[in-house]
């Protein structure tokens, strides 16, 4: 049995790989809370709601030491009680396993 893309760690792409389309997006994002959206194949998101603005401030400390950790950044927008993550790889323009093991991680925050 493989590993649950939450155990896994994110590999730098070096570029020159094709992104995810199609079926593998989707046994991908099996593994994920049902929260995540792929978006055109090219990006994920997902929008968290919170009882007020600290809480919300407190995950995306959280959310930018992991994405440190793992030299992996999601866009991040916040606000009182919200937040919205936004994960691709720049450099193939679109998604790949790195993004998956990032939702992961962050659904464990």
């Amino acid at each position: 049995m493989e590993e649950p893309l939450s155990a896994l760690e994110c590999v730098p792409c070096r570029g020159g790989e094709e992104s995810m389309k199609g079926d593998s997006l989707e046994r991908m994002a099996a593994e994920l809370s049902s929260e995540w959206r792929i978006i055109e194949e090219h990006h994920l998101e997902r929008q968290f709601k919170f009882k007020d603005f600290k809480e919300a401030l407190d995950f995306v400390i959280n959310v930018s030491r992991l994405a440190e950790q793992q030299g992996h950044h999601p866009d991040i927008c916040f606000g009182w009680g919200k937040a919205k993550i936004t994960l691709w790889t720049h450099k193939i323009k679109g998604l790949s396993k790195n993004d998956f093991i990032m939702a992961a991680k962050i659904d464990r925050i």
